[in-house]
């Protein structure tokens, strides 16, 4: 059963720059309701495990120009189909991640067995431009799966992401889109029917409300998504540098179970899927052998063992990938790559600052740096904490 009263106060405590699902929970937790939490002062929110006295200013300023009844109503009069991690439905293993979406909407139709995990969901992503082994391959594993029960993830995007969904629709099976954008948006617009499609036939996720354009730093928090609905991600076909190593990376923090497609080393289309298959990845071999693999995935009410690809990523995504010589030059970056680029301080700075500097999203903030990681701009730490590479 859904209530409207603790979603209010979820919509209501997501519009706080600088605060995520985490954080908002914590806050939940100290106050016993949110709608508690709405009302106390600036000093008393620092009791919460996180808020210094600087951000609770900031979240006490920000409180005053929002009236909760208010914003809840304007928003459902676009934004109708949503799930605040109070909902039953919310997706459970959405929960396990460290940075759930704190706001999560939808279009389609909503299957409660997906949602608590009963029914269990591969992630399937790739390069926007594949060869012709990896749409082949992708289309009849994709198809194999979806004849087997399981529903396919994937991002809507050119390429792997596309085939991946249309195969499984082709199988009749379900898919699940999940989006860097509002779902009034269609990107790219080549998905327009595709999209249309899924929302017929399955369903479509995304944490950014009507009327968001598809920025470049939301696809690396969209990736966290779908690593974070998934048992298992398959990288079927990726560059070195990829938004599809960034969901792998994302897997393995989550302890999901990652697998990739083999090819030869003169495809640069496919080397990242060799970096991952060198630093301990399932290889795909053949569909009957993937599925014989992935019968093996705990249900939900089993602990997860840690996978080889978890054992050998315990460090930072920088070791998929060679790392470039650093650059003496200060990085040409557009928002908001430059502005969480320009929170990192000379020395160590934990995520809790460069979130508070930014005064933006935990997820998107987590997204921007694997993908500053990607670009070899800067480097990951023990203890959560971010250095720039020219600083080494």
């Amino acid at each position: 059963m859904i209530n409207n009263r603790e979603k209010k106060y979820w919509l209501a405590w997501s519009n706080i720059k600088g605060l995520g699902a985490t954080s908002i929970r914590k806050i939940d937790q100290t106050f016993d309701s949110l709608e508690t939490a709405w009302q106390v002062s600036s000093q008393e929110l620092l009791r919460v495990d996180g808020i210094g006295k600087k951000l609770s200013e900031t979240i006490d300023q920000q409180r005053r120009k929002i009236d909760p009844d208010t914003l809840f109503q304007q928003h459902i009069e676009k934004n109708p189909f949503f799930w605040s991690p109070s909902d039953n439905l919310y997706p459970h293993l959405l929960l396990e991640i460290p940075s759930p979406p704190t706001i999560l909407y939808y279009q389609g139709k909503v299957i409660e067995k997906e949602n608590n995990g009963t029914i269990p969901m591969i992630g399937i992503v790739g390069t926007r431009k594949p060869t012709e082994h990896g749409r082949r391959w992708t289309y009849n594993i994709s198809k194999a799966l979806a004849q087997n029960g399981f529903i396919i993830v994937s991002g809507l995007a050119e390429g792997i992401d596309a085939v991946a969904h249309r195969a499984c629709l082709d199988a009749g099976g379900r898919t699940i889109a999940v989006l860097g954008n509002g779902l009034d948006r269609v990107y790219p617009p080549s998905n327009r029917d595709l999209m249309r499609e899924i929302a017929q036939k399955g369903l479509i996720m995304t944490e950014y409300a009507y009327g968001s354009r598809p920025e470049r730093g939301n696809f690396p928090a969209r990736n966290r998504i779908v690593a974070g609905l998934c048992r298992a991600v398959l990288v079927m076909e990726a560059p070195e540098k990829s938004g599809a190593l960034i969901t792998a990376s994302y897997a393995t923090e989550f302890n999901r179970d990652v697998y990739t497609l083999p090819n030869t080393p003169d495809n640069f289309q496919a080397r990242g899927c060799l970096r991952l298959i060198h630093k301990g990845a399932e290889i795909i071999v053949t569909a009957e052998e993937l599925l014989s693999s992935l019968g093996s995935i705990p249900s939900l009410d089993q602990p997860q063992q840690l996978s080889l690809f978890e054992q050998s990523l315990e460090k930072s995504l920088d070791v998929l990938v060679s790392s470039p010589t650093p650059s003496p030059i200060q990085p040409n970056l557009t928002p908001p790559l430059s502005i969480v680029y320009g929170a990192i301080a000379p020395e160590p700075t934990s995520l809790d600052i460069i979130v508070t500097k930014t005064q933006m999203p935990t997820a998107q903030v987590s997204g921007i740096l694997l993908q500053l990681e990607l670009d070899g701009l800067i480097t990951q730490l023990p203890g959560m904490k971010y250095k720039k590479t020219m600083d080494n």
